[in-house]
């Protein structure tokens, strides 16, 4: 079955699908239409699969280090193997970063340390969406119908992350 064309040049489908599934997996569930929530939900599935078939592949690797007071301190650090570094680069390629906004009166020490990150969408999904899923085979999604909206009585959907 072909994809739906929603009225939409191709590249503004693309750009709305990556927006809608970056926004899905940041924020759990999505009120939209239900033709779109429809061809959203074997793109979310891809990426969580994905995520899901790669997330434990790290190694642990221990160095040894010489501090400032000439000590060898030996340091553990995980590192993803090169199966698990090609999906999160090929799911980067996909979402869209979120941009985190400082919150009132915080330091700017404070907030680059909590934005470290450099994608946390992709850090949420390897983190705590796919351990959550493990040994699930698919089904990670759940439409709900919410029935037809005001103004244009488009039949509304809810998205969410089983």
């Amino acid at each position: 079955m072909p994809n739906r064309k929603l009225n939409k040049p191709t590249d503004q489908r693309d750009a709305m699908f990556r927006n809608m599934a970056t926004a899905l997996l940041w924020n759990g569930k999505l009120v939209t239409t239900e033709t779109r929530a429809k061809e959203l939900r074997p793109i979310v599935e891809k990426l969580i699969s994905t995520a899901v078939a790669e997330y434990k592949n790290t190694e642990t690797v221990t160095k040894k280090s010489v501090n400032d007071k000439q000590q060898e301190i030996e340091v553990e650090k995980k590192i993803d193997k090169p199966s698990k570094l090609h999906a999160r680069r090929q799911i980067m390629a996909y979402l869209y970063n979120i941009t985190e906004v400082k919150e009132h009166k915080e330091k700017r020490e404070d907030f680059e340390k909590r934005t470290a990150a450099n994608h946390p969408v992709v850090e949420k999904l390897f983190n705590e969406i796919a351990p959550k899923y493990d040994g699930k085979n698919g089904g990670y999604t759940r439409i709900m119908k919410l029935g037809p909206r005001r103004g244009d009585a488009a039949e509304m959907a809810l998205i969410e992350l089983i």
